[in-house]
């Protein structure tokens, strides 16, 4: 049996679509994706079935298009001015973003998703898509982390990265990270019907992917 894809996500949904990405060409479909971060409970050639971060088991169709990265580790000292990077931070009261991870792009996937948008990773969250313009010692209240001026079309960031903040990149995945108990977030849709897996981002000996 395949488990809709609860309407409580669907709604969320729509509402950060509609935020984040107002010039998609399609805002139906777009509002219609949902981020599934959980663990796998099963899978086989047609069918990813994970238990989502709430308890909630859901059967998804595993089409044979479907994008598999694997996301790893990577070090803080590895972002560098210059480096197109996404994170997902906390809007904080003197207008800085403080980050929940931090995703080091690689080159080829330079561009993707640039902005600053609404994000579910937490109530209140935000991500962020851009360039470091800047980079800088953190303040002495956040003792080894990083400042990150990011810059994008329309606007700028600034981020403070704290020393302990997951910070990883990806790399094409295989099939052998798709285990039951692997971390995974999927990225999903209904069609016709069906709850379907668009692309699924796992991490390797049970990392989980932070973002």
């Amino acid at each position: 049996m395949l488990y809709r894809i609860p309407s409580t996500l669907l709604a969320a949904a729509a509402l950060l679509a509609a935020a984040a990405a107002p010039d998609i060409a399609s805002a139906q479909a777009a509002s219609e994706q949902v981020r599934i971060r959980g663990t796998i409970v099963r899978v086989d050639a047609k069918t990813l079935v994970v238990q989502d971060r709430g308890g909630e088991v859901v059967s998804l169709a595993r089409p044979a298009d479907m994008q598999l990265s694997e996301v790893y580790r990577i070090k803080l000292a590895d972002i560098k001015q210059g480096s197109f990077i996404g994170t997902a931070a906390m809007p904080q009261a003197d207008g800085t973003q403080k980050a929940l991870e931090v995703v080091v792009f690689p080159e080829a996937a330079r561009g993707t998703g640039e902005g600053h948008r609404p994000w579910d990773l937490l109530p209140q969250s935000t991500m962020t898509n851009a360039t470091v313009a800047d980079l800088a010692a953190a303040p002495r209240s956040v003792k080894g982390g990083q400042q990150l001026r990011l810059t994008y079309k329309g606007g700028e960031k600034t981020v403070i990265v704290p020393p302990d903040v997951p910070v990883v990149t990806f790399r094409p995945g295989t099939e052998a990270l798709l285990v039951p108990g692997a971390k995974v977030l999927v990225n999903a849709q209904e069609k016709n019907g069906t709850p379907t897996a668009l692309r699924v981002t796992a991490g390797r000996n049970g990392f989980a992917p932070p973002m």
